[in-house]
């Protein structure tokens, strides 16, 4: 095991299953990066995608905010679970992987009407917090960080203790999904980065 992968562990989680889950997340985007024509973050790689952010998709370990209004007991901070689903009192598991938060609330007001538990339900979902990011390669402390909005290629490189003095510092790829498929394209430093994003900081040649 090499002194940089020691250094991986920025955090501990809650439970082995949690553990086990984001480890295989992170093995699932390396082999990707593996399975493509390159992987180096330098000038091989064809330029990321630009993909103008559309609706926010929710995604394992977002963190929201529902209000049902006359239901108290439903109301409250969820997470996005491993299977992709928020765990509800009174009416069990709602589906939300890839859903925006307004067709969130259409699932949770349907699930209300069916079980009949309120006549004209009224929903509202917001995020509270979004699903992490990860910043591997040539900086001090790679590993997974809180996803921040306006969070830029440099700023994540600053959050994970900036560039070591192996780094291409004026180079970067990201490994991103895009429409469902892992996608790797170099990027800048000023390029924004997204919730589950792979940011990697190359290592220059001497």
């Amino acid at each position: 095991m090499s002194a940089q992968t020691k250094r991986y562990p920025v955090r501990s989680f809650g439970n082995v299953r949690t553990v086990v889950a984001r480890g295989c997340a992170i093995a699932a985007l390396t082999i990707a990066c593996l399975s493509a024509e390159s992987c180096s973050s330098g000038p091989d790689l064809p330029p990321l995608p630009d993909t103008p952010p559309g609706p926010y998709l929710l995604g394992v370990d977002d963190q929201v905010r529902i209000i049902s209004f006359g239901e108290d007991q439903l109301s409250g901070p969820f997470r996005v679970n491993d299977r992709g689903e928020i765990a509800m009192p009174l009416i069990g598991s709602v589906p939300a992987l890839g859903l925006t938060t307004t067709e969130l609330e259409a699932k949770i007001k349907q699930r209300l009407l069916k079980d009949k538990l309120l006549l004209d339900p009224s929903v509202s979902v917001e995020v509270l917090g979004y699903r992490p990011i990860f910043i591997l390669g040539e900086v001090s402390k790679p590993g997974q960080y809180p996803y921040q909005p306006g969070m830029t290629v440099l700023t994540a490189v600053a959050v994970a203790g900036g560039f070591t003095y192996r780094a291409r510092s004026q180079e970067a790829s990201i490994l991103r999904k895009i429409a469902g498929h892992p996608v790797e394209g170099r990027v800048t430093r000023e390029t924004e980065v997204r919730p589950g994003d792979v940011v990697n900081i190359p290592e220059r040649f001497f």
